[in-house]
Parts: C-alpha cells; sequence; structure tokens
C-alpha cells in the first residue's frame, strides 16, 4: 500500500536570545566534520536571515536560513530538574551540577524569611 508523505514543515518563528541548534549547510554537504552545533541567535533581520554566535567557539555565524535552524526549548534544558526524583535518596546524584546549584538556591531563597525595610 502507498502512502503519500506530507513534505510541509511548520514554520518556527525565532527570537533574539533563542538557543538553536544549527547545521552549516556547506559543511554538511561537503562532508567536513562539526557542521552542526548550538548557538544563540543574536540579531533576526527582516529579510528573514539571522545573526548566530556559536556557544563553543563565540564566533558570529552570519546570513543563516531559518530552514537550518531547531528550536532547543528550555523544556529539554530543564528536563532533569523537572524530573529529579528528589524522593530518593540518590536521586540528587543523577543530577548535573548546575542543577544542583540551582536547586540550592532556590531552596535558600524559599526558605529565607521576608525582611521589612528599616523605620529608622
Amino acid at each position: 500500500m502507498f502512502t503519500q508523505q506530507n513534505n510541509a514543515t511548520v514554520a518556527t518563528v525565532f527570537k533574539q536570545g533563542d538557543y538553536v541548534l544549527y547545521r552549516d549547510p556547506a559543511r554538511f554537504w561537503t562532508g567536513q566534520p562539526n557542521h552542526t552545533f548550538v548557538c544563540r541567535i543574536e540579531t533576526v533581520w527582516a529579510t528573514g536571515l539571522h545573526t548566530l554566535t556559536a556557544l563553543h567557539t563565540g564566533r558570529a555565524v552570519y546570513g543563516v536560513k531559518s530552514d537550518y535552524m531547531r528550536l532547543l526549548p528550555p523544556l529539554d534544558a530543564m528536563r532533569d530538574i523537572d524530573t529529579a526524583p528528589l524522593n530518593t535518596g540518590t536521586g540528587a546524584d543523577d543530577m548535573t551540577a548546575a542543577a544542583m546549584a540551582w536547586l540550592t538556591q532556590q531552596h535558600t531563597t524559599a526558605n529565607r524569611l521576608p525582611k521589612l525595610p528599616d523605620q529608622s
């Protein structure tokens, strides 16, 4: 049985400050290594092109088309915190150092009594 696939993709609207996975098409199609990496969007131009900053090098990537980017949702970055089994003794052992630091900060802030400003 033959089924026709729908090749339409959902258009993503990228914003300044978004984190994306970028694939350099020239490097990819020529078989060069390191063609895909994480970037932050610095500028969204009216032409539809983007300026990115590669996180691993800090270098700018100019004239990027949306077709070569995929949004990296915050949900994925925070999943280890959201799903940590904190009710067991080993739950914290499976978390990254960044997740532990964030949880420690939240715990300290949440357990601090609010103080009224000095009235003198």
